[in-house]
């Protein structure tokens, strides 16, 4: 499923981004055949020991070689994680047919970041789709993840952003 900047734009908010995040459920594919079958299209590691590093932080960084752009593949393991990848939509990206997140979950995959760009993807978002989110599943799962990340003020923050979008 794409995630990230490229999934934000599929959503409609136009934006500039240099990589492409994706993610799959872990468990599915033992990692050296996975990088064999990414390899076969492309896709190489573009640090050394991508394995090793893989295994400790749960993403695969990779290259595209052709074009040089970057790819970051996390492993999915978490239960909202195996939700977003359930409920992800096939839309058509550049005539390929991509599952891509809900705008629902990219809040949360950008509030858990919540970097600037994060946060200006989410208000984005909101602006553009807030009749189709479920803020209140979106603000418990902030909440699971701020939690467990020791961010206290996360939710709040998150309302902030979801308050200045309500006239919208």
């Amino acid at each position: 499923m794409i995630i990230g900047g490229i999934a934000v734009i599929a959503r409609g908010v136009p934006r500039l981004t240099r990589d492409v995040g994706a993610t799959l459920a872990g468990g599915v594919i033992e990692l050296s055949a996975l990088l064999d079958a990414l390899r076969a299209h492309a896709l190489v590691p573009r640090i050394d020991d991508v394995a090793t590093f893989a295994a400790a932080n749960q993403v695969v960084l990779l290259r595209h070689e052709p074009s040089g752009v970057d790819i970051d593949l996390s492993i999915a393991w978490l239960p909202f994680e195996h939700e977003a990848l359930a409920a992800a939509e096939p839309l058509d990206l550049a005539g390929t047919r991509v599952a891509v997140a809900r705008a629902e979950d990219l809040i949360i995959y950008k509030a858990v970041a919540f970097r600037p760009q994060d946060q200006q993807d989410i208000e984005r978002l909101l602006v553009l789709h807030r009749a189709s989110i479920d803020l209140d599943r979106v603000r418990r799962v902030v909440g699971e993840f701020a939690a467990a990340l020791d961010e206290p003020t996360r939710v709040a923050d998150l309302n902030v952003i979801i308050s200045r979008t309500a006239a919208f």
